[in-house]
């Protein structure tokens, strides 16, 4: 297996594929990515000794960003409409006894008309898998997960991903069902990146009534809404109006300041959570001295990124964060292009 597959929201293709090349050099692997503008995946070819499946067991699915599901695989193509099943159990010959199937396709509008038929496929799949022992008869986490990643019904790739190194969620996307008080869309990304950053226990000991956070660029309340159902006291920070439910709910206190010169009273909040349209480098380096100054126990914020060289951008911010809270070894930082963001990607700061 040569070849490195991973997922991506359809226009981020270039940024996967610079951040696979700077993650795989890092490994002391050398390869090339294929990004294909608008295909929602970069397939990244390896050269040298090392396959795939070693590569990508030297690297952290956690640290990548702009990918959602990635796999070590071979790719295929024109599987017969009479038995596709037949030529699938000839390519996974070899491949270790895994836990799981998914039977994935692109995010796009031409990917996403394979769903039924992805679908429908999975369960004849999985039966002749299981008769040849390469899937387990009932699932298994400890175990790889097989991936199908079709194109169309004759061309894809089909690869393994190792246990808790890939995303649990089908096509990678954690799928959220939108609340009904809350007052915008965005209080979606806030959610998603808390579930994504934090394990239950840390959801459980960092969110708990009484506790405080500010919001800044809070209006009309998206992410404030996530604090409030949390039980967390919010100092929601917008010349924009909150709205008026979450200010029933007496735990919101509003300021219609700039949130680049606001403090907070009392000091420290238990969470930062910013999600301001600025200029990424403004907003990274204010959320980094919110935690130099004491202010802030911990952050989740967005960054919007330029159109051209998002993941340099990315970097760029990364530095900053680091040089103001002195070097990477001590903090936290965790970063993810989510599936509720568009044009930004979402981060996780807290000093170590």
């Amino acid at each position: 297996m040569n070849t490195l597959v991973a997922y991506c929201r359809p226009g981020f293709e270039h940024d996967l594929s610079d951040e696979l090349n700077r993650l795989v050099g890092m490994s002391g692997a050398y390869g090339y990515g294929q990004p294909n503008t608008g295909s929602g995946f970069v397939a990244f070819e390896l050269f040298g000794q090392q396959s795939a499946v070693e590569v990508l067991s030297q690297l952290d699915f956690t640290h990548l960003v702009f990918g959602r599901q990635w796999f070590a695989g071979y790719q295929f193509s024109d599987l017969p409409a009479n038995d596709r099943i037949t030529p699938l159990l000839q390519l996974c010959e070899g491949v270790p006894q895994c836990g799981e199937i998914f039977v994935e396709f692109p995010d796009t509008d031409s990917g996403r008309e394979l769903a039924t038929f992805c679908r429908k496929f999975t369960v004849p799949l999985r039966q002749a898998l299981r008769g040849k022992g390469i899937l387990s008869t009932k699932p298994d986490p400890d175990l790889p997960v097989l991936h199908v990643f079709m194109l169309d019904s004759s061309r894809g790739f089909v690869g393994v991903s190792q246990p808790g190194n890939h995303s649990p969620h089908y096509n990678g996307i954690q799928r959220l069902r939108f609340p009904s008080g809350a007052p915008s869309r965005s209080t979606l990304k806030l959610e998603e990146a808390i579930r994504l950053f934090l394990s239950e226990k840390q959801q459980n000991q960092w969110f708990k009534p009484g506790m405080t956070g500010v919001d800044l660029g809070a209006c009309p309340g998206g992410w404030t809404y996530q604090l409030v159902s949390r039980g967390l006291q919010v100092q929601a920070i917008d010349n924009g109006e909150i709205d008026e439910q979450l200010m029933a709910t007496g735990l919101v206190r509003h300021y219609a300041v700039d949130g680049f010169k606001y403090q907070p009273n009392p000091k420290p909040v238990d969470w930062l959570v910013c999600d301001m349209i600025e200029r990424p480098d403004r907003v990274a380096l204010l959320m980094a001295q919110w935690l130099k100054q004491g202010w802030a126990k911990r952050a989740i914020f967005n960054l919007k990124l330029p159109m051209k060289k998002r993941f340099d951008s990315y970097l760029e911010c990364v530095k900053i964060i680091e040089d103001t809270l002195g070097g990477a070894a001590r903090i936290d930082l965790k970063a993810r292009h989510l599936y509720h963001d568009r044009e930004e990607i979402t981060l996780f700061l807290a000093m170590r």
